[in-house]
C-alpha cells in the first residue's frame, strides 16, 4: 500500500490498482491535480475535508470518479450540484477488488453550542483506517496502519495518543495537522507510542509512503 498525504488530512491511498483520495480539504490544493483516481472518500462536510473548488477540480480532471460519504456531505454535496453515494457506518463496498468499510458515526464534540456533525472513517483494505474528526471510532477488526489526528479544537494530544494505544495499529502518521506549525506535534508520538509497540512514521508532503504487509 502506497499513501501519500497533501496536507491536513487530505491523502491518496493507492492498493493494487485502485486509486482512492481521502478528505480533499481547503487547508491543500495540492491534491487538485490528481488524475486516475477511482473513489473520493469524504468523512465529513467541514471544509478543512471537504472544499467544494476542490472537489470541482477534482471532477473536472477525473472523469467517472466517484464520490462515497456519509448522508450530511451528500446533502452539502447536491446543493452545488455534485453526486455523491452514501457510504455510511457498518457499511461497504469494493473499487478494483479493494475492500472499503464504513466505520463510526459522529464527529467529536466542538463544544455545546456547535451542532454536531455526521463523520464517518474508511478502513481500506483492510489494513488502513483514516478515522476523520474522532478519536472514538474503533473499527471491528485489526488495523495495521493509523492515520492519527494529533491536533484539533475538539481534542487534546493526550487522547490522540490513548487513541492509537486503543486501536493498536503497527505504524501510524499524523494527520489533522494543518493548523499548527510543521512538526510541532511529532514530539510526543515519535517518543511515546513506540514504548507501547507502534512505530510512528512521519509523512512529508507529497512523498509516497510504502507500507509492506506486517
Amino acid at each position: 500500500m502506497r499513501i501519500t498525504k497533501f496536507g491536513h488530512s487530505c491523502l491518496l491511498v493507492e492498493e493494487d490498482e485502485a486509486r482512492i483520495l481521502i478528505d480533499p480539504g481547503s487547508w491543500t490544493s495540492a491534491q487538485n491535480g490528481l488524475k486516475n483516481l477511482d473513489v473520493i472518500l469524504i468523512t465529513h462536510e467541514h471544509n478543512d475535508h471537504c472544499d467544494l473548488a476542490s472537489i470541482q477540480a477534482l471532477l473536472a480532471g477525473n472523469p467517472g470518479v466517484v464520490i462515497l460519504t456519509n448522508s450530511g456531505v451528500k446533502k452539502k454535496l447536491a446543493a452545488a450540484g455534485i453526486a455523491g453515494q452514501i457510504l455510511e457506518d457498518g457499511a461497504s463496498t469494493q473499487v478494483k477488488g479493494v475492500k472499503i468499510l464504513a466505520c463510526g458515526r459522529d464527529h467529536a464534540v466542538i463544544y455545546e453550542t456547535i451542532p454536531p456533525v455526521a463523520n464517518t472513517g474508511y478502513l481500506i483494505a483492510e489494513r488502513f483506517f483514516a478515522p476523520g474528526d474522532t478519536v472514538t471510532a474503533i473499527p471491528p477488526q485489526p488495523v495495521e496502519i493509523l492515520a492519527l489526528p494529533v491536533v484539533a479544537p475538539w481534542t487534546k494530544l493526550a487522547e490522540c495518543l490513548d487513541y492509537a494505544r486503543k486501536i493498536k495499529p503497527q505504524v501510524c502518521f499524523p494527520v489533522h495537522d494543518g493548523m499548527a506549525k510543521e512538526g510541532a506535534f511529532d514530539k510526543h508520538p515519535q517518543n511515546i507510542l513506540p514504548g507501547f509497540g507502534i512505530e510512528v512514521v512521519i509523512p512529508q508532503p507529497g512523498v509516497p509512503m510504502d507500507f509492506q504487509p506486517f
